[in-house]
């Protein structure tokens, strides 16, 4: 893109003022901004004129889990099922990996923060050693698509090298870049965050598919004969992924997607809730649940609204090309934004000064018609690693490493 053409892309969007300080850069930087203004989408920025949009919800009724003990009865069907996909390169995983570990203390990409104790071990290193295991049942790697964000990929791709991917095949893994989206005052502003530089954030784990799509990844993804695809977390350092019986299971199904999920700790417990709405698979948030919706039970005595979702979703690819053009519901957050302000100085507010703007992954579900909720014992296969301290941090990760075997 050349200065006339970003020039009218911002006239267009109303944000010309990110050429201020143009002629005060250098060549590179000159460069750098113009790459970046063609990058970033900046026709999400209407939905900041309403940030809490359609807020209503259809009919929310209970939709119930296959639970443990008729996956057990079932575990040696669906394995087989499993493993002949996997063998047959239908499978595809995809870690959304953009996150930074600023929350840990870690100015590095999550993937990479140290969770050992007496030896090193990374959160990547974690997942790749859970892939270790379907791969060495199977015979097969498992192809390994990975998310990075504009500001970790780098150091990401780096990462992986210098550590020889943990042993897992190189050729069957590739990097790509999440779109990004900008940030933006209440007034719908841009902010910048730097004289050659828009602030943006990844756009949500709404938009690994798209991203797929708009760097290639896609394509190579059905070069290798990938029909499933399974999104997971970077922060859950005990699951599973491309679990054979969870793949059987979802594929026997006959449903469009398949979700892992936990029984919920408390009915309050800050996980979403597999449900239906208007009679479609759906996630109701944490915050959404009503007294109402925690205190409904099932026809066994349990809560109704008794599975969480822990962001892992096995997803038929033939159907999210089918929705991708369907816009996809924006969610307009509320966030603390550092900027640089008219004077040049950097700035970190105390307080939220702005939006960002994101897609969620839970809305593809609820574009599909049918959903596979699939339970796991959350001690085996859910260790989130959110905060340092506390609830899902790095010490109830390691705890639950310990409970499992997993040395530290």
């Amino acid at each position: 893109m050349n200065f006339e053409e970003a020039k009218l892309k911002l006239e267009k969007y109303g944000q010309t003022h990110v050429l201020d300080y143009y002629d005060e850069l250098a060549p590179e930087q000159k460069e750098a901004l113009l790459t970046q203004i063609d990058e970033t989408d900046l026709s999400v920025i209407r939905y900041a004129a309403n940030p809490h949009g359609n807020q209503e919800r259809g009919k929310i009724s209970p939709l119930g889990a296959m639970e443990i003990p008729e996956i057990e009865k079932n575990r040696e069907r669906f394995e087989k099922a499993g493993l002949e996909a996997l063998r047959a390169g239908k499978i595809g995983a995809v870690l959304l990996a953009g996150g930074m570990g600023t929350r840990l203390g870690s100015d590095d990409p999550k993937c990479m923060y140290d969770i050992g104790i007496t030896k090193p071990v990374y959160i990547m290193q974690r997942l790749i050693e859970n892939m270790m295991d379907v791969v060495k049942e199977s015979g097969r790697f498992i192809p390994l698509f990975i998310m990075t964000s504009d500001k970790n990929h780098d150091k990401t791709v780096r990462f992986m090298e210098e550590k020889n991917y943990f042993g897992y095949d190189k050729e069957m893994v590739r990097f790509f870049k999440q779109d990004m989206a900008p940030a933006v005052d209440y007034d719908s502003k841009v902010y910048m965050e730097a004289r050659d530089r828009i602030a943006t954030s990844p756009n949500g784990n709404g938009g690994w598919f798209k991203s797929m799509m708009s760097t290639g990844t896609l394509d190579r993804a059905k070069e290798l004969g990938c029909e499933w695809l399974e999104i997971f977390a970077v922060d859950n350092v005990l699951q599973r992924i491309a679990d054979p019986c969870f793949v059987g299971a979802t594929l026997l199904s006959g449903c469009a997607t398949g979700a892992k999920v936990v029984k919920k700790a408390a009915p309050d417990e800050k996980v979403g809730c597999l449900c239906l709405e208007d009679g479609k698979p759906s996630i109701v948030e944490y915050y959404d649940m009503t007294p109402e919706l925690m205190e409904a039970k099932n026809e066994k005595g349990e809560p109704a609204y008794n599975f969480g979702v822990i962001l892992n979703y096995l997803f038929r690819e033939k159907d999210l090309e089918r929705i991708v053009n369907d816009e996809l519901p924006m969610h307009v957050v509320e966030k603390k934004i550092p900027y640089m302000d008219k004077d040049g100085k950097d700035v970190k507010p105390a307080e939220p000064n702005g939006y960002k703007f994101e897609t969620l992954a839970v809305d593809l579900v609820r574009e599909l018609e049918t959903c596979l909720p699939y339970e796991v014992a959350r001690e085996r296969e859910f260790a989130p690693i959110k905060n340092k301290t506390g609830i899902d941090s790095v010490e109830s990760a390691r705890a639950l490493c310990k409970l499992n075997g997993i040395e530290l």
